[in-house]
């Protein structure tokens, strides 16, 4: 467990690295977009969701998550709110790993929709992004 937090840290710090040393030229080009920051990211503890397969073997599904909030406000309550995200994505995955068929590869992107609506709905109104780290689905 604590070999995947590490993990997950060096993913999130080199990527903040090269985000930071190219943010100017991808901020002129992409039109102002901005990237995720240290100051308005928090990662969440790793989701991780039961599988049954019709076999009758059994498996885990695990989701390393975390939520950018640019908006000062809305990052604070999301981070009150952490415990209710944490519980609302237990849900959001339960409900995805109940659809994984055997041998397949799962649909990130149903994934993240699902997440996402999940943090808005906990939220109470869009402005905080879900950002996926690993996905595996045992």
């Amino acid at each position: 467990m604590e070999r995947r937090a590490l993990l997950g840290l060096a993913v999130v710090a080199t990527a903040a690295a090269s985000t930071s040393a190219s943010t100017p030229a991808r901020a002129s080009s992409s039109g102002g977009a901005a990237a995720a920051s240290p100051d308005s990211y928090f990662r969440l503890p790793v989701i991780t969701a039961s599988i049954l397969y019709p076999d009758g073997r059994r498996g885990v599904f695990s989701v390393e998550a975390g939520v950018d909030v640019p908006d000062a406000a809305l990052r604070t309550r999301a981070q009150q709110s952490a415990p209710r995200l944490r519980a609302a994505y237990a849900t959001a995955a339960q409900r995805f790993a109940n659809g994984l068929r055997p041998g397949a590869v799962p649909n990130i992107d149903q994934l993240v929709a699902a997440l996402q609506a999940a943090t808005n709905a906990t939220l109470g109104r869009a402005g905080a992004q879900v950002l996926l780290g690993t996905v595996m689905a045992l």
